[in-house]
């Protein structure tokens, strides 16, 4: 590979954006495509579907084929609230092929004991996120029920971009949700991105069966997210 797309292509890595190594297996002719480059015609249609599903492969196009390696970044959740949602999210996740933290200021809640194996942080998503900042590869789950403890996650992950932001709670618990982080700046259409209440609408019932809905969700999401520079 050329050292300049070499490059390109590591950087872009470096900071989890997706992106695509795309080589002609006719003349060996390559380049880098970044997530929201222009790509017309029938390849650009073969190379958003990659970025979406971020599986590599050949693409045959107009009797050429060509090879697109996929680098996505890993998909990671950010639960907020080390609660039993969270403990049942957590296995879930990982079979699954998630990356996942749980964050959590109440040490009766977020002990090792509860979330064995897992990077769990027992602080302030305020100071846990300013080393930890959410990008759009970053799935944000906010599972409190306290209004001190989700509400900067969720206006962090509305400003970021995150490819899902979901929060637990009523109807009623929303409504007044919506009224605090229109107060933080955000408007209807930027909270309107909030699953709430959190997960597909599946009948859960026990926490484990909520998590199954929320990572449901998570994965909806991610594979039906708009691309840089595509319309929603």
């Amino acid at each position: 590979m050329d050292p300049y797309l070499l490059r390109k292509l590591n950087r872009e890595r470096a900071a989890r954006r997706a992106v695509i190594h795309l080589t002609d297996l006719g003349d060996g002719r390559d380049r880098v495509i970044c997530e929201g480059d222009p790509v017309a015609g029938p390849l650009g249609a073969a190379v958003e579907g990659a970025f979406r599903s971020g599986k590599s492969g050949v693409a045959e196009v107009e009797d050429r084929k060509f090879f697109l390696n996929v680098h996505l970044p890993p998909a990671r959740i950010v639960a907020i609230g080390a609660v039993h949602i969270s403990q049942a999210l957590a296995q879930m996740a990982k079979v699954a092929g998630f990356d996942i933290s749980i964050v959590d200021p109440r040490t009766a809640f977020a002990t090792e004991e509860r979330f064995a194996g897992v990077d769990l942080v027992a602080d302030w998503p305020e100071d846990v996120l300013k080393a930890r900042p959410l990008d759009a590869y970053t799935a944000l789950v906010a599972v409190t029920h306290d209004p001190k403890i989700d509400d900067f996650p969720l206006s962090q992950a509305l400003s970021s971009g995150c490819f899902y932001v979901g929060a637990l709670g009523s109807r009623k618990t929303h409504a007044k949700r919506v009224e605090r982080l229109m107060a933080l700046g955000h408007d209807e259409g930027e909270i309107a991105r909030i699953s709430a209440p959190i997960g597909l609408d599946i009948g859960a019932a026990s926490p484990a069966e909520i998590a199954v809905s929320i990572l449901a969700d998570i994965i909806a999401h991610l594979r039906r997210r708009p691309l840089r520079g595509t319309a929603p």
